[in-house]
C-alpha cells in the first residue's frame, strides 16, 4: 500500500515523540535500522496493529489540526 507524504510525516513524528528510532526499537525489541527505515517509508500497518498503544495515538492528528487552525487565525 502506498503511503502519502503526510502519513509518512505523521509516522516520523510519532517515532520522534516516542524518543526516536533507538528508543522505539528498544521498546518493541526490533533493530534500530528497521525503525529508522519507517521514518522514510512510514510505519507498516501491521506494525501499528501489533503496537497500537504506541502507534495508533490520535492525539498527534488533533495537535496538528489545532496548530494549523491557530496559525491560520494568527496570520
Amino acid at each position: 500500500m502506498f503511503k502519502d507524504n503526510q502519513q509518512i510525516n505523521d509516522d516520523r513524528e510519532i517515532i520522534d515523540r516516542l524518543g526516536g528510532s533507538t528508543k522505539v526499537a528498544e521498546l518493541i525489541h526490533y533493530k534500530v535500522q528497521r525503525v529508522q527505515n519507517w521514518k522514510e517509508r512510514g510505519i507498516p500497518s501491521a506494525e501499528k496493529l501489533k503496537f497500537p498503544h504506541l502507534f495508533l495515538n490520535t492525539n498527534i492528528h488533533a495537535q496538528r489540526k489545532a496548530k494549523a487552525n491557530f496559525e491560520s487565525i494568527s496570520a
